[in-house]
């Protein structure tokens, strides 16, 4: 049975925004009702991101609210445009998960990507050859064919690296990533060599936990940190776990997981040292 619909990131970015001004302005939700022609269950399913809201109810809302300053006001008019936009991995959506739709949303509009990984190498850096290893051991009852989709997919989701304004994107990696073989030992050292080749700060930064380092503040598990290019700062943190991942937007968990993540770039070794251990690892592979 298919995955009932969730609030995709969009709209839940919208109104999230929308709810904290509301409240920022003492207005109940009662007369944003009455300002848009709508009812208080309209703007709660507004602001849970539920429902989509035009830039027409957007406009009247940020007029209600007293918010007149114009980059504000564009950014959550063409957010509320963004919110019907549909992203380049519709062609599978009737087969994806909702949480790995959610994390797809996230990439498409992060301006920032922090991540950290201390299993494996994360999917927007994966070789083809990585990736279909890994995707293997995963879905043990695909086809071929539907491996060599996903294997497709993963790919393409690479793609916002080539943008004119591609994400800033920071990887952090535990030591272990390296030195665990997914596939053969060519397969591994190829993925080394591809973390060699797209590094290049600060663009896209690849930073390494030494096994020397003991413990750090990843030790909980895998993370990421998406920032977003608007005025009003919205992050969002995925949390992953076996069977999908969790989705933190309030400011206390948000803090708390960047906190974390500047702390394993302090525990890492440099991008220059980093990407010296991983040439190593590689050489070592190949001879």
């Amino acid at each position: 049975m298919p995955s009932k619909p969730r609030p995709t990131v969009r709209p839940k970015r919208l109104g999230a925004v929308l709810r904290r001004l509301r409240r920022n302005a003492n207005v109940s939700m009662e007369e944003a009702a009455q300002r848009i022609d709508g009812d208080k269950p309209k703007i709660s399913r507004i602001e849970n991101g539920r429902m989509s809201a035009k830039r027409l109810e957007v406009e009247a809302l940020l007029e209600l609210y007293g918010v007149t300053d114009a980059q504000t006001v564009n950014a959550l008019t063409t957010l509320s445009r963004q919110t019907r936009k549909k992203g380049w991995w519709q062609q599978y959506s009737g087969e994806l998960d909702p949480d790995f739709q959610e994390r797809l949303d996230l990439e498409d509009d992060a301006a920032r990507i922090h991540t950290y990984q201390p299993l494996l190498v994360p999917g927007l850096l994966q070789t083809p050859e990585y990736a279909k290893e890994v995707i293997q051991r995963v879905e043990k009852a695909a086809t071929a064919e539907e491996v060599a989709k996903w294997v497709d997919m993963r790919m393409a989701r690479q793609e916002i690296f080539k943008r004119p304004t591609p994400p800033q994107f920071v990887c952090v990696l535990d030591e272990a990533v390296l030195r665990r073989e997914v596939g053969s030992r060519g397969t591994l050292a190829a993925q080394l060599g591809r973390l060699v080749e797209v590094n290049s700060p600060p663009e896209l930064t690849i930073q390494v936990i030494p096994f020397a380092q003991g413990w750090h503040a990843g030790l909980d598990g895998a993370f990421s940190v998406y920032s977003y290019p608007d005025p009003l700062d919205l992050d969002v943190v995925s949390v992953d776990y076996l069977d999908g991942a969790l989705y933190l937007e309030e400011d206390a968990s948000v803090e708390k997981y960047r906190r974390a993540f500047d702390q394993l770039r302090a525990s890492a070794l440099s991008s220059q040292q980093s990407i010296d251990l991983i040439s190593r690892l590689a050489r070592d592979l190949n001879s």
